[in-house]
């Protein structure tokens, strides 16, 4: 995802101003090293299941004050440093949209990605 050419285009919607005081962004890559024990990572196969990520975006997107979701994931093989998901919750004020992408990510994550951690 190209976030400044996808923020340009949020911007243009016509009902834009009248609805989005507040956008956050969540840019996940790929760590170089395992959460679990710190063991180096050479790479992840990720598999999203996109059905699943549309499903909770759906959900997500009629909490009050939520304008839009963009939700991208990429899958394959993927290298440290490269990005792995992105997550753009548009929308009111803060305090509808801060609780949102923390628990949007999060529903992301549990439910809608697999992925295997890959060590040399």
């Amino acid at each position: 995802m190209d976030i400044t050419a996808t923020i340009a285009a949020l911007k243009k919607r016509p009902d834009f101003a009248a609805n989005v005081g507040m956008m956050l962004i969540h840019n996940g890559v790929v760590r170089g090293w395992s959460r679990h024990d710190h063991a180096t990572v050479t790479a992840v196969e990720v598999i999203p299941d996109r059905a699943r990520i549309e499903e909770i975006r759906q959900e997500f997107l009629k909490y009050p004050g939520i304008y839009e979701i963009i939700v991208e994931a990429n899958e394959g093989r993927l290298e440290p440093g490269d990005d792995l998901l992105f997550i753009l919750v548009a929308g009111d004020i803060r305090e509808h949209i801060k609780p949102v992408l923390a628990e949007l990510l999060d529903r992301i994550k549990a439910e809608a990605v697999s992925k295997k951690e890959l060590s040399s």
